[in-house]
């Protein structure tokens, strides 16, 4: 990778360069280096396998550049890029492609001003992470491996049924160990100290099966420590698997519900965190529209968005425009409170005609609840892109509520379901009207009586519902919060366990029943 006083260089000379540009009226300039190393885990107890297989590594550099020109016909906006170039060569490059596809945009205010707010976080991550061999690696994927296998050959109810000779039963561990190293740095005429960046990462996921008997289960971990991570997300897959062995059907119904961390994460990510977007409210496409400083969501509910908060995957220095990352409340005891953004939108907000019908005040009136601390360059599921401009992405989503247990949770639900792991979420009718489905696929169960019951069959049921609906029939939260992955996105949401009232189910006809 790239050094980071390399990056720094780089930017430092690129932003003299274009200051010696006569039609240049502004201009920033990014850096930055990535590193993705993955291994991905196929294990399978039945068929020839490697166990672990294809450890790789991605790297990727380049510098982009985002200018204001002036122009005849008026200030234009353009970005280009050069990739494997951080030369003035490539500042160059990246300016004459600027320059090529700059437009004219009256909704632009200006780049990136200081925000006001200081750094909090600094040599933060992990250098061995940073560091780490491809023999490294590949332990990670062996560790993560042999924790499954352990949980199975230790579990009574597999030798029960397979009377002490395990691979007949068809045990599969699948998934991928990745590490995620970043680097950049950012600096612009407004912002001309240069700021920089580093941090790191470690990911697994673990899916394990019990194939003879079609049963499955599923596991996470996330940290930002290389001496933090280990087999958790193995063996708990694992254990999931071995508990979801003789899977029930469930029938169409309204059901009182306990949502998993993962599926809570499944709902934040791809349902509520875009909903919260200020670009989503500019574009008329929330389902909270003029709901800003309004209930949208139980009492019991609170979400906040923390990029500097320390220990914490998802945390950043700064965001990819050069500002301080910091907390914005989202959602407090139900209240819809601020809103995700980046510079450009916090600006273009303020000269929008309809914002109040939008948003339901007063920009003016609400500027610390749309502070730009989310303005990032991911893109491809892991890194800060040289060749992107910045969207609004959160960070460490942090869901709170109520502090119950889960035996709690279970009693209040007294009969009902617990919804471990979801899949497929996307709203339907379009984000605004709120509805959504979802496949329940695994790490499921019915509630009886206050207790974990039989476990449901994987891919048995779907749930078509609002967001509305979840969010404000909302009775518990639990106290306990997961660092959760979505898979390829670079938000980590910090998920508890979540009751709610009334969840609409619809049953999936099995392939055999419909013969």
């Amino acid at each position: 990778m790239i050094s980071v006083a390399r990056l720094r260089k780089a930017v430092s000379q690129g932003l003299a360069y274009l200051r010696t540009i006569d039609d240049v009226e502004e201009a920033e300039v990014f850096a930055a280096s990535n590193g993705q190393l993955l291994t991905r885990l196929n294990y399978t107890s039945h068929i020839p396998c490697n166990g672990v297989e294809e450890p790789k590594s991605t790297e990727s550099y380049g510098i982009g550049v985002q200018a204001v020109f002036r122009t005849a016909e008026g200030r234009k906006i353009g970005f280009g890029s050069e990739s494997s170039d951080i030369s003035i060569e490539g500042v160059k490059e990246a300016l004459a492609k600027a320059r090529k596809g700059a437009v004219l945009d009256p909704e632009f205010v200006s780049l990136a001003r200081p925000s006001g707010e200081k750094r909090a976080l600094r040599r933060y991550h992990d250098p061995r992470l940073m560091r780490l061999t491809d023999a490294d690696l590949v332990g990670c994927g062996w560790q993560v491996v042999g924790g499954a296998l352990r949980t199975f050959q230790s579990s009574e109810a597999l030798i029960d049924l397979a009377g002490g000779e395990l691979r007949a039963l068809g045990l599969i561990v699948g998934g991928d160990v990745t590490i995620l190293q970043e680097r950049i740095a950012v600096a612009s005429y407004a912002m001309p100290e240069v700021q920089t960046d580093e941090s790191s990462a470690i990911l697994s996921f673990v899916t394990s099966m019990v194939e003879r008997e079609g049963s499955k289960g599923s596991g996470w971990a996330a940290a930002t420590r290389l001496a933090a991570f280990g087999d958790e997300a193995a063996r708990e897959a694992a254990g999931n698997a071995v508990e979801a062995i003789g899977g029930v059907r469930v029938k169409d119904g309204e059901y009182r519900v306990v949502f998993g961390p993962q599926a809570v994460m499944d709902l934040m990510v791809n349902l509520v965190m875009p909903s919260v977007s200020l670009g989503t409210f500019y574009a008329a496409a929330s389902p909270f529209m003029g709901k800003l400083g309004e209930q949208i969501a139980s009492q019991k509910l609170s979400i906040y968005d923390d990029g500097a908060a320390a220990g914490l995957v998802g945390s950043k220095g700064v965001t990819c425009e050069g500002l301080p990352t910091g907390r914005t409340e989202l959602i407090r005891d139900g209240v819809l409170t601020g809103l995700l953004t980046n510079y450009y939108e916090s600006q273009r907000i303020l000269g929008d005609p309809k914002a109040r019908e939008k948003l339901g005040v007063d920009p003016s009136d609400y500027r610390a609840a749309m502070v730009p601390r989310n303005g990032f360059r991911f893109a491809r599921g892991g890194g800060r892109n040289f060749d992107a401009q910045p969207g609004i992405f959160a960070t460490n989503v942090i869901i709170e509520g109520d502090d119950r247990s889960q035996e709690e949770l279970l009693r209040q639900v007294g009969d009902g379901l617990y919804l471990g792991r979801i899949w497929y979420t996307y709203p339907v009718n379009g984000l605004r009207a709120g509805d959504f489905t979802c496949t329940v696929v695994g790490d499921s169960y019915i509630i009886r009586d206050g207790r974990l019951a039989e476990p449901i069959k994987v891919n048995a049921i779907r749930i078509n519902d609002s967001i509305h609906n979840v969010l404000q029939g909302i009775i518990g939260v639990g106290h306990e919060r997961r660092p959760t992955l979505a898979w390829a996105a670079d938000e980590i949401v910090y998920a508890p366990e979540m009751a709610v009232e009334k969840v609409a189910v619809q049953e999936i006809a099995g392939f055999m029943e419909q013969v």
